[in-house]
């Protein structure tokens, strides 16, 4: 009986020792969020929400509704007192494969935005470029949507980044009134390149 009870002490000890050393473990393996001042400078300070489980209302951001699944998805958004806004959302996908599929949707999707809005909404302008990869992990890409309503007399310019560490794709994105003259666009790209550095 005591060799019985030793057995079982013993056990229970290894595996209480285990479950300790598993859940650091797991705590490390949830993806790590920007905070606000990593967000590209602007004139008046940034501010950042808590972290939220799935993809924002409407099914995700501008560019890439209803394109990022909302399982194993969380995001966070920005804001400063001008009305500079921007969000980052990230997605652990099933698999290496189907992150580079999830990838590839959205760089299709934002490239394609500005056509897909001016076709949705008559009488808008826009026009959506893309500005080259970022070397970090396994890439990232930038791209930007410049539009413009003549009728009204208003210009929104917004920033978007997709990059992708594994199995984890982050995008975000950044936006406020002006053109794309008045971007941050190599704040923004380090901005981006902190994003997917900072995931692990």
């Amino acid at each position: 009986m005591t060799k019985l009870r030793t057995a079982l002490a013993a056990t229970a000890a290894a595996l209480g020792l285990a479950a300790l050393a598993a859940a650091p473990a797991q705590a490390a393996a949830q993806p790590a969020f920007l905070a606000a001042s990593q967000m590209p400078k602007s004139s008046t300070p940034w501010t950042a929400t808590q972290i939220f489980n799935g993809v924002p209302e409407n099914g995700g951001a501008l560019c890439a509704e209803y394109k990022i699944p909302a399982q194993n998805t969380r995001y966070r958004e920005f804001t400063t007192e001008l009305d500079t806004n921007g969000v980052q959302i990230t997605t652990v996908a099933r698999t290496e494969a189907d992150a580079v599929k999830l990838v590839d949707t959205l760089r299709t999707s934002i490239a394609g935005c500005g056509t897909r809005l001016e076709q949705q909404n008559p009488g808008l302008e826009a026009v959506s470029a893309s500005h080259g990869k970022l070397a970090v992990e396994e890439g990232a890409w930038v791209y930007s949507l410049d539009t413009a309503e003549p009728q009204i007399g208003t210009t929104d310019i917004h920033l978007f980044s997709v990059g992708r560490d594994g199995r984890t794709v982050t995008f975000v994105r950044w936006g406020q009134m002006g053109d794309l003259a008045d971007a941050p666009l190599t704040g923004f790209r380090t901005t981006t390149k902190t994003a997917v550095n900072k995931l692990y």
